[in-house]
């Protein structure tokens, strides 16, 4: 990593989320600028067609961010399969919709686990072994703009944000570079997916490509924040 940004050619990345479709664009764009990639997921046919079709050389761990525990697996394995980590990158994440007395308790705590806690534990547990590198986190427009029907998304991801701007600002002396990425709804599928309620009807979102396109490129750049407004097309 220089001081103008940061420089991917051999870093050793763990991608979260690295099945999904932003999650593989971003995992594509990291490989093609020389990055040493670990896919990370709860789908081991996903993670595995996934890494595939990125390289042969790029590899694959099961993992479940609602697993306090399975923090320090992924991270450790991680570390076993590359000799190293120098960073990470969060493009996990599940959604709900609807009042927020709709919601039940279980998906609430899955949300939350998912969005916010499962995170913050794998990145605890991965700054013991980055020494110089970077994180990221894929929060959301939602961390600028909570949403009615969307409260405890917009929580979780607004939570996740701040913690990432604070690490920002922890671990800059240790010269580890921290990005939030803030895009606007992205046609990635997820809110045909949510774990409750339903999506209301919506406006076309951004291109996948472009989005995973902008994360990547800010990253190099040494940008620290990508607000939504940044996601132009």
């Amino acid at each position: 990593m220089s001081s103008r940004g940061v420089d991917l050619e051999g870093s050793r990345v763990l991608v979260l989320g690295g099945s999904g479709v932003l999650g593989g664009l971003i995992s594509a764009q990291l490989h093609r600028h020389g990055a040493r990639l670990v896919l990370a997921g709860r789908d081991a046919e996903r993670l595995h067609q996934r890494a595939s079709s990125i390289s042969p050389e790029v590899q694959s761990v099961l993992f479940d961010l609602r697993e306090p525990t399975h923090a320090d697996h992924v991270v450790e394995t991680t570390v076993a399969m590359l000799g190293g980590l120098d960073g990470v990158v969060n493009a996990a994440g599940v959604v709900a919709f609807g009042g927020h007395d709709t919601l039940g308790a279980e998906a609430l705590s899955d949300l939350f686990a998912t969005d916010l806690v499962g995170p913050l534990h794998v990145l605890r547990s991965a700054l013991q072994h980055i020494e110089q590198g970077f994180l990221v986190n894929i929060t959301g427009v939602v961390a600028e703009q909570p949403m009615a029907g969307m409260a405890a998304y917009s929580a979780a991801k607004a939570g996740l944000s701040a913690a990432t701007i604070a690490l920002g600002r922890e671990l800059r002396r240790r010269g580890i570079h921290v990005l939030d990425a803030r895009p606007p709804h992205t046609e990635t599928g997820l809110a045909t997916r949510p774990i409750s309620g339903n999506a209301p009807k919506m406006p076309v979102g951004l291109e996948p490509k472009l989005v995973a396109d902008t994360i990547v490129a800010a990253l190099i750049a040494g940008q620290r924040e990508l607000p939504a407004s940044a996601f132009a097309e």
